[in-house]
């Protein structure tokens, strides 16, 4: 039994500092990134950076498929030095697709966390100025949260505020 009040005691003492902040906001960060005018230009520009090599993976792609599509249709057929030669091609045109893949997808990951890196300040100095407009004791994260009533989250202000800068 005492076990019982000790653990009611601790739960309520963790949450008391929230139950008394009387001005509490919601955040998503990621989304009000993402929602940006800034992240819409880096994406189209992100995309006309790397289209060249998208198509190039997709070229590598087609060209693997076709190859492993006459190695089925036609292996049969082969004599075997043609079947071992076209499994060669199909596994060099397999690994050239894998690798420029896997390099366009660093590329990409490399890139958004620059653009990321890039944004942040923005992003704090505007969470910032809404804080201390608001006057706002907690600022939860978006996903943290089961449910907001109308007027808490403050994502589409942050959006606003970024797009002006």
């Amino acid at each position: 039994m005492k076990s019982v009040k000790y653990i009611v005691a601790l739960v309520a003492v963790c949450f008391m500092p929230m139950a008394m902040a009387e001005k509490i906001a919601v955040l998503g960060v990621q989304e009000a990134l993402l929602a940006s005018k800034a992240a819409g230009s880096f994406r189209d520009s992100l995309q006309k950076e790397l289209s060249g090599e998208e198509k190039r993976v997709v070229d590598l792609e087609k060209q693997a498929k076709g190859l492993r599509e006459k190695i089925q249709k036609n292996g049969s057929s082969m004599s075997q030095e043609q079947l071992n030669q076209s499994r060669l091609q199909f596994q060099k045109a397999f690994e050239e697709y894998q690798r420029s893949g896997q390099a366009l997808q660093q590329k990409r990951i490399e890139r958004e966390q620059s653009f990321i890196e890039d944004m942040r300040p923005k992003l704090d100095v505007v969470i910032r100025k809404i804080i201390e407009e608001n006057g706002y004791d907690v600022v939860l994260a978006k996903q943290a949260t089961v449910f907001t009533a109308k007027g808490v989250d403050i994502t589409p202000r942050v959006v606003e505020l970024l797009n002006k800068q």
